[in-house]
């Protein structure tokens, strides 16, 4: 069972939530929450909440109204919002787009329902589709990039990466047995057990510098488990660094952007956001890109690191 999630992941949820309980009036409430995965509590709030939304005017009558005090879902005055959402042309191309890009991806299951998926979404779009023909999906210049980390993962072979690493600004050797190459966010990843780290680790291909297919078997220890890519490429493990950062509204949308354990609202209109990071140095880039708009309150070394190049900054410019 998910929770509320995001306040974008929200709104997406309202919107696809609306048709649904309208065309199922007095759903059990349990049962509704189940479809649509998230907790009962979770989904009363959303009722709540929909209590305040509907068309301008903001009079009785203007709001949709949501009943469930016996235990069933009711939804009356959602007329606006009664119809499924429908993929605009834009939306459609950028879908099929990407579907073309995942059906490219080695070893593929289903690879059938997705061609029947395309199809499909090809028909609906009309003529808008035959643009998407003449778009490329191999990303940036790291096609060939992406072929060597293929052959390497067809034939069992060793690669020796020269990888940038942007959190350090640096460029680091080392030896990958490759597991996976998988499409994430529109990017192309290496996933392999790491001879320098001694663990598994994703590497973005375009930050590939040079890749070599070395003349010696790929040895993934039988330990080396693939990440679960679920939850999303980054997860936050307990050894990583807790930090806690205080938002103005212009910075809001830190919280929804990167993953966070907490939001707690402030009467002001400030958030206190609570994440994890094993790297502090983006975070210290991020406070000072934000403007004053954002504060670390915790850890204090992070604070005064970001305090301290801040006043160098400054001194420069005098």
């Amino acid at each position: 069972m998910s929770s509320p999630g995001s306040a974008t992941e929200r709104l997406s949820r309202l919107l696809a939530m609306v048709p649904y309980l309208v065309s199922r009036q007095g759903i059990p409430l349990t049962e509704a929450a189940k479809e649509i995965g998230i907790s009962e509590v979770a989904l009363i709030k959303d009722l709540e909440l929909l209590f305040v939304c509907g068309t301008p005017g903001h009079m009785p009558d203007d709001l949709i109204d949501a009943e469930w005090d016996d235990g069933h879902v009711y939804l009356r005055n959602a007329d606006t919002l009664a119809r499924p959402l429908r993929l605009g042309v834009d939306e459609a191309l950028a879908l099929i787009v990407g579907l073309r890009a995942l059906v490219e991806v080695p070893g593929l299951h289903h690879r059938d329902a997705l061609e029947r998926t395309m199809a499909k979404l090809e028909a609906a779009a009309g003529d808008a589709a035959l643009t998407s023909a003449q778009v490329s999906v191999e990303v940036e210049g790291e096609s060939e990039v992406l072929a060597a980390a293929r052959r390497a993962l067809a034939g069992s072979r060793r690669l020796h990466l020269t990888y940038f690493v942007p959190t350090r600004d640096e460029t680091t050797e080392r030896d990958v047995d490759p597991m996976r190459v998988v499409l994430m966010d529109g990017r192309w990843y290496l996933e392999g057990w790491c001879r320098r780290a001694e663990a598994v680790r994703l590497f973005r291909l375009d930050r590939v510098v040079a890749i070599e297919m070395l003349d010696v078997p790929a040895d993934v220890p039988s330990e080396a488990t693939a990440r679960d890519l679920d939850a999303g490429l980054f997860v936050a493990s307990p050894e990583d660094i807790v930090v806690v950062l205080e938002l103005d509204p212009p910075a809001h949308w830190v919280a929804d952007y990167y993953p966070v354990e907490s939001v707690e609202d402030l009467p002001d209109g400030r958030l206190i956001v609570r994440l994890r990071a094993a790297d502090t140095r983006w975070l210290r880039s991020l406070v000072l890109r934000l403007a004053g708009a954002a504060r670390v309150l915790d850890p204090p070394e992070l604070r005064e690191a970001v305090r301290t190049r801040a006043s160098d900054a400054l001194a420069a410019y005098r």
